[in-house]
């Protein structure tokens, strides 16, 4: 089975990197090794400083759940070097029952494609052109399961010429008159000896024995002996050839295993072909894709963490497959064609329900990965200060403090104790982002956590510059700034905007697009529900 993404919203703040992280550790503890921590984006210096603290590396950037070709079942027939023979082709298509193969170069690039009816046509055309043309020797010895007789006077690699079958007659009227023959033929010692006197190109001599006599004198026509009838060898000395000289080289459509169905759909009804090869990253040739595999594409599988709204989701989400939720947010607009499981639980952080995931199935996390959901949950409860911490949350990270062996009052100085004087307005705004759609508006929240607000308003006209232009970029109808103070135990609220809209939902009197709003911490439970009950 393919990996099941643990990921959560865009815009990643710690609680939902910790909680993608520690899902997956749980799993792996339960034996479900599928599991993969994902994050959508960049991470914020909160981030990355709990996790060099804790010795994590990054969990790997997941851009889009879309189906790829990878997610297909399809075909991975043998492919064949372009030197191999026709022979071979054939007998490897009916042992995978399959009509395509792809054809390769020596470093596992595609050379071309050869088919059950390019394999046809070519043996059409022996009909009306019975001859040969530089087969390589060692490939017609394969097909003919032959030998050299006269291996001493040899000197040639390839065998060219006109094919004779020598049928019991006089030499008078043999076929052959020239070099440039190729002549089969059975226990029939006259037409041997006159052969090898014109010194035809190469003899086949099909089921007989070799008189030494024949080769008294010596001659510079190949002999090779075959224990097969002439029958057969008149067959099958023209699938001796490499089937780089049957197979179809113009212009092949090819898909890699990062290309999107979406895309790939699109090239597959605009063309004639009826299976087209699958390359990996470096061009090499790992199978062959055909419509049918398009019909049933396996979906990519997710679980979500911190979030349950499609605006906040991975890309292509509805291509996906959602095996879980586990969030501590408002249910929003995301749905399942089918059941999933679904833990949504008014908490501070998501983090503290898969604290209580592990002690249900009595796992115990590892001492660094309790220090960083300790460090998750302090995040996103600033410091137990936001009005959406709960007991649950403070007793959960509590006893992940002590089983990590650190001081919550340090790891929470460790949190907030950051400098922003070298981040520019757009990239701090960009740490901890979200839209939100209410009614009919849309609206995009940011949030900064910090001790020192007083000097993030020194940049306030270089803050409400950046928010217009988002504003107007984005389209949106609202554009918000918190910049939350735990000293303070407040936000001082930057926006673009309608002033009314402030003036009544927090029922203050902004100036200049400016407003402090004392105990308010929360984004989600303090600023998005005043606006639902304002818009809604």
């Amino acid at each position: 089975m393919s990996e099941i993404y643990v990921v959560g919203h865009k815009n990643p703040d710690t609680d939902t990197v910790v909680s993608a992280m520690s899902y997956a550790a749980l799993k792996h503890a339960l034996g479900e090794q599928d599991y993969t921590a994902a994050r959508l984006d960049h991470l914020s210096d909160e981030t990355k400083r709990m996790l060099a603290r804790f010795g994590f590396e990054t969990p790997m950037r997941l851009r889009d759940v879309r189906t790829q070709v990878k997610d297909l079942d399809f075909d991975t027939p043998p492919a064949l070097n372009a030197s191999v023979t026709l022979d071979l082709a054939w007998k490897t298509m009916n042992d995978g029952q399959t009509t395509v193969i792809p054809v390769i170069n020596e470093d596992g690039t595609l050379h071309g494609i050869l088919s059950s009816s390019d394999i046809a046509s070519y043996s059409m055309q022996t009909i009306h052109e019975p001859r040969i043309d530089d087969v390589p020797l060692f490939n017609l010895l394969s097909v003919l399961e032959g030998r050299i007789v006269n291996e001493n006077d040899i000197t040639v690699d390839s065998i060219s010429g006109e094919i004779s079958i020598a049928l019991p007659q006089s030499c008078e009227n043999l076929l052959f008159s020239s070099k440039d023959s190729v002549v089969i033929c059975g226990n029939q010692g006259d037409m041997v000896k006159r052969a090898l006197e014109i010194g035809v190109n190469c003899l086949i001599l099909c089921q007989t024995d070799v008189d030494p006599s024949w080769f008294k004198t010596p001659s510079s026509t190949c002999v090779i002996s075959t224990p097969l009838d002439a029958n057969k060898v008149a067959k099958l000395v023209y699938q001796a050839i490499p089937i780089s000289r049957a197979c179809f080289t113009g212009d092949i459509e090819c898909f890699h295993l990062t290309d999107y169905i979406d895309d790939v759909r699109e090239v597959v009804l605009k063309s004639r072909f009826r299976s087209y090869p699958v390359l990996d990253e470096n061009d090499k040739v790992v199978g062959t894709l055909a419509r049918f595999h398009l019909l049933r594409p396996r979906r990519k599988r997710v679980v979500l963490v911190d979030h349950n709204e499609l605006a906040q989701a991975v890309p292509g989400l509805e291509q996906a497959e959602i095996l879980g939720i586990i969030d501590h947010h408002r249910l929003a607009d995301i749905q399942t064609t089918q059941p999933i499981a679904m833990r949504n639980e008014p908490v501070g952080s998501t983090t503290t329900i898969i604290t209580e995931l592990y002690q249900e199935n009595g796992v115990m996390p590892s001492v660094k990965m309790a220090g960083l959901m300790c460090a998750a949950i302090l995040s996103d409860t600033v410091m137990f200060k936001s009005p959406t911490c709960t007991q649950r949350d403070i007793a959960m990270a509590e006893r992940l403090a002590r089983i990590a062996g650190v001081s919550i009052d340090e790891l929470g100085h460790d949190l907030f104790a950051s400098s922003f004087e070298s981040k520019t307005v757009e990239e701090l705004m960009k740490s901890d982002f979200k839209e939100f759609h209410i009614a009919e508006h849309t609206l995009g929240v940011a949030q900064i956590i910090c001790i020192d607000s007083f000097k993030m308003l020194d940049r306030k006209d270089d803050f409400l510059a950046h928010m217009n232009t988002l504003r107007s970029e984005r389209g949106y109808d609202f554009v918000i700034l918190m910049l939350t103070d735990v000293l303070q135990e407040g936000t001082e609220l930057l926006y673009v905007g309608e002033d009314d809209t402030i003036r009544f939902a927090f029922n203050v009197e902004p100036k200049d697009n400016h407003v402090f709003l004392p105990g308010v911490m929360s984004r989600k439970k303090q600023i998005i529900p005043m606006l639902t009950a304002l818009w809604g």
